[in-house]
């Protein structure tokens, strides 16, 4: 089992750079790596040929490198696997923090393959890779209703009530993060899935 490639190796934030972007919904994925590094008492550095801002943590016992892509949300897949190939971590050793319409403010899921559910930075990471077997941290922001109104949703920022809830389920998944770096995926999930379930 623990030959390091069961466990997490890097984790993306997924968000739009800029200051005007900063509280944004769409930067969920860009806040669980900032509290990370701040954790840790790391800052992030600009590393031009991985297209975005990069630092290291011990999470689980291990050494995990964190990125936040600067390229916008949209072409985050050339930042994502440009990362991949120069470290040489395996897609499966990857986990990706974004925003998630389908999920309401103050849940957090993990889950690993499937769709992109219309995320660009998943869409974009997909399409360069071939495929989408790598972890996902999904942030929930809630639904604005319709489909029209996702795009300013989404690039709008929360109310104070949800990103109280958004920053609450940050931390839970923060939580159980160094259990997916070891490897236990499972765990980390039932612990995450059923945390404040009432």
């Amino acid at each position: 089992m623990g030959s390091g490639m069961d466990g997490l190796r890097l984790i993306v934030g997924l968000g739009n750079p800029g200051a005007e972007h900063a509280h944004t919904r769409h930067n969920a994925g860009f806040r669980v790596v900032d509290a990370l590094a701040a954790q840790a008492g790391e800052r992030f550095k600009v590393d031009a040929k991985l297209f975005g801002e990069t630092t290291q943590v011990q999470l689980g016992g291990q050494a995990v490198r964190l990125l936040k892509p600067s390229t916008f949300m949209n072409l985050s897949g050339k930042s994502v696997t440009a990362a991949l190939r120069f470290w040489k971590v395996e897609p499966e050793q990857a986990l990706l923090a974004h925003d998630e319409l389908d999920l309401t403010p103050g849940v957090a899921r993990l889950k690993f393959d499937g769709g992109h559910g219309g995320q660009n930075g998943l869409r974009d990471t997909m399409r360069l890779l071939g495929h989408g077997r790598f972890h996902r941290l999904r942030i929930g922001i809630g639904h604005p209703g319709h489909k029209d109104r996702v795009t300013g949703w989404v690039l709008g920022r929360a109310c104070a009530a949800d990103d109280i809830l958004i920053d609450r389920a940050i931390d839970d998944a923060i939580d159980v993060l160094p259990l997916a770096v070891e490897g236990n995926f499972d765990e980390a999930m039932k612990r995450l899935h059923t945390q404040r379930a009432g």
